[in-house]
């Protein structure tokens, strides 16, 4: 990774952006003044709101974060398909004596208004989940000063990535949780992601950007097999999910490490687009039926997930999880990071055959 890039964050951890209230500038500040790359989630965020937590995190510690943004959406979706959902959904609505959500609240999720704010109040690092920014955002971000990263999930979308001019690419393997971020929706390649070390290799081989693996990552062991592999630095969120700074609920937290909640799946049951949590009554009800189409479903079962998670009812909520959820630890950030680079340093050591090993990001 370039020097300037692994300068931000002297510890090869990044906390993943996790959006609809998880990722607490709490949780940023943390993980940054812990020596790793503390993330903020502008997903689901008013600009206003962005603004806000930019504020409180920058109160909170001096070094640097990163905010993710969303990617605005094509209009692909059918209208019968959404309303075909949420005829089925009526029985939920009725269960949670709560209304469904407006399909057609919105399709870019205030990316321009956040754009705008990020290049006003610019800030280390953005990331992109969803598609490519256009080359001359990129360039408007870096005579900013901003590192740009996007997520990239096959080898031809880090070309993408790299020929649109951004300075390194995130990996994602489908052990990930949460929405996969691919640049283009299609249903027929559900099913067909690629594991994070297989993806590296081939990502490794079709670009010489930096890259930042994603999926699954729960140990510093994970860590040191993705640096190993070429990786520069590793992602993690499920990880950070189950921390007293995370914004996830109660319930959510339990959930990962409860033996009722064995496995996880992709499923569009609550957004319209292949997002990994913990399969629940909900996503098994549900999954088979949900149409592609995002934000819609999103905007539509919000109602459902916000009452389920007021009720403390894990089987009605989202409950996003990568496929290592149950190595899932609540230790205060700091401490995790702490831990995981505990972790890393013993399995560097035994990679090099007894030799000393040091944590700083790798070059």
């Amino acid at each position: 990774m370039s020097s300037a890039l692994t300068d931000l964050f002297p510890l090869p951890i990044v906390q993943a952006p996790m959006a609809g209230g998880v990722s607490l500038p709490q949780l940023a500040a943390a993980v940054s003044e812990a020596g790793g790359l503390g993330f903020l989630a502008a997903g689901y965020k008013t600009a206003d709101g962005l603004y806000q937590e930019m504020k409180q995190l920058r109160s909170l510690t001096s070094r640097p974060f990163g905010v993710n943004l969303f990617m605005p959406q094509p209009e692909h979706a059918e209208t019968g398909a959404v309303e075909v959902y949420a005829h089925q959904l009526a029985g939920e609505a009725a269960w949670y004596q709560t209304e469904l959500g407006d399909p057609d609240s919105g399709r870019d999720d205030g990316y321009d208004a956040k754009l705008a704010v990020l290049l006003d109040n610019p800030v280390p690092v953005v990331s992109f989940h969803f598609g490519v920014p256009r080359p001359d955002v990129l360039d408007a971000l870096r005579r900013a000063g901003t590192f740009t990263l996007v997520t990239a999930t096959t080898a031809e979308e880090a070309v993408a990535v790299e020929r649109a001019g951004a300075d390194a690419v995130i990996v994602q393997g489908v052990e990930a949780g949460g929405h996969q971020g691919t640049h283009r929706d299609i249903p027929e390649n559900d099913g067909s992601g690629i594991g994070v070390l297989a993806l590296l290799a081939q990502i490794r081989e079709a670009v010489s950007l930096p890259l930042i693996a994603a999926g699954g990552l729960m140990r510093g062991s994970q860590i040191a097999a993705v640096l190993a592999a070429g990786a520069s630095a590793a992602q993690l969120g499920t990880a950070f999910l189950a921390t007293p700074e995370s914004g996830a609920a109660a319930v959510h937290k339990d959930a990962l490490t409860n033996p009722l909640f064995v496995r996880t799946e992709l499923t569009r049951a609550f957004s319209g687009r292949p997002a990994r949590g913990l399969v629940n009554r909900f996503l098994r009800e549900h999954g088979p039926y949900a149409p592609a189409a995002y934000p819609e479903v999103h905007h539509l079962t919000s109602p459902l997930r916000k009452a389920a998670a007021k009720a403390g009812d894990a089987q009605g909520m989202a409950l996003w999880a990568g496929q290592g959820h149950r190595l899932a630890r609540a230790l205060p950030a700091g401490q995790l990071v702490e831990v995981l680079t505990a972790e890393l340093d013993t399995a560097r050591t035994a990679l090099s055959g007894g030799g000393a090993a040091g944590t700083g990001g790798a070059r």
